[in-house]
């Protein structure tokens, strides 16, 4: 499911299209140093506002420079949205938003931001920020310095662009076994849809620990760049790649997984670039991660690509703010969902293309804290809250919205709320605008890409700019037919299981599942050429009791090895079926896939628990 796409030559791709760009910036430009942290949203920096943050040098770096109180990411987990922040380009365009499929795009068309930034003159280093999520191209490849960074060569070939990647706060350092943390449990804070447990409390406190020795890196490093005598010559960036980390924020489109620190120290000799006349201050402008790498190519005085998608917030070149900011999330891991989420700075609205999946759905990597197993416990015992236990059950909504300002956990949906269906309508309309004009390439399932684009020898960005192989608003109109959740849509919906292309077909099919109608094609739909189709068919039927011919169908496309093989077994755990009798018929060769791996172990787990 995640290989097999055409990979394309980057030959004369970028030196092609940038090597013209001579522009030399100058010894008067500046440097810009970009420290990124991972995983950890705002609520785990002290100066955006939790007492029981321990991250005095951020704090510091703050009341020197300047603090982005709107600063988002475009997706709530790292390798898409590293894929964004590369290209400048959003992942959901580019067909890399599922997390680590390493698609590739057409890179003789889309430059990475270091390819413009060392053809304008820049030094440019990474110390450890890749995986970029894109095939056909090395991580390393756009980089001067792919390493360690070399302070020699930051001195001797300014301006530079430096990344410093810190992992000391990855969720990996949120897992294991948490009874020796050096942070109090009791002095954390927890939003109410974690129980109040030892375990919940404890995980907390280990993520604590893990900032702040994040914090005392990003003091090294500080320390360095004092010590080197680059500090008066370097813009100062600091930001985390997605929100999280504790469960339901890491890839999960609400505040905690999107909200994300950003602060920006800039020296005096650079006044002009300030956005506002006085340090320390906040900024309440909002900003995309999408909107960073064309704002770094500008400051560097190089030209900016039409390709780039987002808005320069800083320098002369700044742009008009954006009326919202676009995430999106895809398949996480073994984990298929997907969902849209808009921010207009007071509201979120999200809405959930598989609102018949759980929120929380049982995911190896996150379930390796303690917290989530104490907190899946805690609700299989039945003793959660309505809040607590909601986030395992299926979303059975559409559209979420929420009010930022006075619910910032995120768990009162106004969506139904009479007084804000006006602000209802108006996040639809602006996210259908937004779709179109970024090309969302997840209007049918990744398993359907992959294989329309690898027939017809294209990649899924070039796929998705054919309208004839991938009619975009026309798979909108199927999909707000399909998700309506409106009886008065029967007859469209099955009239749409007879069209020649399977992404109608497929939202006809989902419309009816919804629904609980039962189309005349449905057993036909059985032998449907596309696989997705299939198990919504035999989904349906099980939930008429039709299991034999339910089960066959599942059956015969594990045997033969199904091209969407991860939807297989994610829908065999949605059904709340058996799994080990189908398993059995699992081909060696399909647990090739680590994903694939990782669900037959979920799967089998679930079977002998008792």
């Amino acid at each position: 499911m995640r290989v097999g796409l055409e990979k394309r030559s980057i030959g004369a791709s970028v030196i092609g299209i940038f090597g013209l760009l001579t522009i030399c910036v100058g010894s008067n430009g500046p440097n810009i140093l970009w420290l990124t942290s991972e995983d950890n949203g705002v609520e785990w920096v002290g100066c955006y506002g939790n007492p029981h943050a321990e991250t005095p040098h951020l704090d510091a770096l703050a009341a020197d420079g300047f603090r982005y109180t709107r600063c988002y990411a475009n997706a709530p987990v790292c390798a898409p949205s590293r894929s964004t922040w590369i290209t400048g380009m959003l992942a959901i365009s580019n067909g890399t938003f599922p997390m680590r499929s390493r698609y590739p795009i057409p890179h003789d068309r889309i430059a990475y931001y270091p390819d413009l930034l060392r053809a304008a003159g820049v030094y440019t280093g990474n110390d450890r920020k890749t995986d970029y999520n894109i095939g056909g191209r090395d991580d390393s490849a756009c980089w001067d310095q792919a390493g360690s960074v070399d302070w020699s060569a930051l001195k001797a070939r300014q301006p530079f662009f430096q990344v410093i990647n810190f992992t000391e706060s990855h969720e990996s350092k949120a897992q294991g076994e948490t009874d020796r943390t050096q942070h109090s449990p009791e002095a954390v804070s927890l939003p109410p849809y974690h129980p109040d447990l030892s375990p919940v409390r404890r995980t907390y406190a280990k993520y604590h620990d893990a900032v702040r020795r994040m914090d005392e890196r990003v003091g090294e490093v500080l320390t360095r760049l004092e010590a080197e005598g680059l500090a008066e010559d370097t813009i100062v960036v600091y930001t985390s790649d997605h929100g999280g980390v504790l469960p339901r924020s890491k890839r999960f489109l609400f505040k905690s997984g999107l909200h994300c620190p950003l602060i920006i120290r800039i020296p005096d000799r650079y006044r002009e670039l300030w956005p506002d006349p006085d340090r320390g201050s906040t900024v309440d402008r909002l900003v995309s991660f999408l909107d960073m790498p064309k704002t770094w190519v500008s400051l560097a005085g190089a030209p900016v690509p039409e390709t780039m998608q987002g808005r320069i917030f800083l320098g002369p070149e700044t742009e008009p703010e954006p009326a919202y900011h676009f995430a999106f999330r895809g398949r996480m891991d073994e984990r298929i969902d997907n969902a849209r989420a808009l921010i207009d700075g007071r509201y979120l609205y999200i809405r959930n293309y598989m609102p018949h999946v759980p929120w929380m759905q049982h995911l190896d990597y996150l379930w390796k804290m303690e917290a989530t197993q104490a907190w899946a416990d805690h609700v299989a015992a039945g003793r959660a809250t309505a809040v607590q236990g909601r986030y395992f059950e299926p979303k059975a909504v559409l559209e979420e919205l929420y009010d930022l300002e006075s619910d910032p956990a995120n768990i009162n949906n106004l969506a139904g709320d009479p007084d804000f269906q006006v602000t209802l309508q108006r996040f639809r309309q602006a996210l259908r605008t937004l779709q179109l004009a970024f090309t969302d390439t997840g209007l049918l399932p990744e398993s359907e890409m992959v294989r329309l684009a690898g027939r017809h020898g294209l990649t899924l960005y070039e796929l998705a700019r054919d309208s004839s192989l991938y009619d975009l608003p026309a798979l909108l109109d199927a999909s707000d037919l399909a998700l309506e959740g409106t009886l008065e849509n029967r007859e469209a919906l099955v009239r749409l299981l007879d069209a020649p292309d399977a992404g109608s077909r497929y939202w006809g099919m989902a419309g009816c599942f919804g629904l609980g109608i039962n189309p005349p094609q449905l057993l036909q739909l059985l032998s449907d050429e596309s696989h997705e189709i299939r198990l919504l068919a035999a989904w349906m039927l099980f939930q008429q009791g039709e299991d034999v011919q339910a089960l066959a169908c599942l059956e015969t496309l594990i045997k033969e090895s199904s091209y969407a093989m991860l939807s297989v077994l994610n829908t065999i755990d949605w059904m709340g079926l058996d799994a080990a009798p189908l398993l059995a018929e699992m081909p060696s060769s399909a647990l090739a896939d680590p994903y694939v791996q990782r669900m037959v172990d979920i799967l089998r787990t679930k079977a002998i628990r008792p």
